[in-house]
């Protein structure tokens, strides 16, 4: 895809133009943070942290042992106590 820029001045800073379809496939949104280089006399823009994308089984990954441990975690609040705890 190719497309055209102007650069112009606005207050202290120069600034250009990013279309939409160009921000959709670099992955950035208004507010990313975007490291520029430049290559054989191209401008190169990376998102300077790409958004990290989980899958619903990454979310989910070790739930099932953290619900063991929580059940285990509730277990000892209701024990009695065996020294001079103060809770």
């Amino acid at each position: 895809m190719s497309n055209t820029a102007k650069i112009r001045r606005q207050g202290g800073a120069t600034v250009f133009s990013i279309p939409p379809a160009l921000l959709k496939m670099l992955g950035a949104e208004v507010g990313t943070e975007l490291t520029l280089t430049v290559d054989n006399g191209s401008l190169v823009a990376t998102p300077a942290q790409p958004k990290k994308r989980y899958t619903l089984a990454q979310l989910l990954e070790g739930a099932d042992e953290m619900a063991d441990l929580n059940k285990q975690a509730a277990a000892w609040q209701g024990g009695p106590r065996v020294g001079n705890e103060a809770f």
